[in-house]
């Protein structure tokens, strides 16, 4: 059974979800462990046979504490079997839903002194009743100018989850 390590800089719950769905499509051969890299943990990479990190955007950028950890342990991604992928409400656009086209894996990989060998952009999930008033506005703002939903009242899920899942087989593969 191959040991599979899940590091998600998750915001609202979507990154998870993905992990979840890739774990599904992983199957019993895998066992999986699931850790908020925001907890800065101290991981010992060779206890895991492959790693996977997903990473959400929020207001156009990937976290802080997502960089600090890739600084902090550079060395074992480079030594490790590492994929990587990003969530954002931009990905639910064909033409910027891919590595090579999304402005935030371009920026990621510009900003980041690690570079994934596997790498993967999904769409996230737009969930307006659970944000806080300025969560709520600044996304709606966010989504008018982008030409996304607007209707407070809604949760809409961008994921294309056979894009995931193709991912997941690539992972396998990895």
């Amino acid at each position: 059974m191959e040991k599979v390590l899940f590091l998600h800089s998750s915001n609202d719950g979507q990154t998870i979800k993905i992990f979840k769905h890739i774990e599904e499509q992983l199957g019993s051969d895998y066992q999986c462990e699931v850790i908020d890299l925001h907890q800065s943990p101290n991981i010992d990479f060779s206890l895991y046979d492959r790693i996977l990190i997903g990473a959400a955007v929020r207001y156009g950028h990937l976290n802080k504490k997502l960089y600090q950890f890739i600084g902090q342990n550079r060395k074992q991604l480079d030594e490790s079997k590492v994929g990587f992928f990003c969530v954002n409400l931009t990905a639910r656009k064909e033409g910027k839903n891919t590595p090579e086209t999304s402005a935030y894996m371009k920026k990621f990989l510009l900003k980041s002194p690690w570079v994934p060998t596997l790498q993967a952009v999904f769409a996230g999930a737009l969930r307006y009743p659970r944000y806080n008033l300025l969560d709520r506005t600044m996304i709606k703002l966010i989504m008018k100018l982008t030409g996304g939903e607007t209707d407070t009242s809604k949760e809409v899920e961008y994921t294309d989850w056979n894009k995931v899942s193709e991912f997941s087989a690539e992972f396998k593969r990895f």
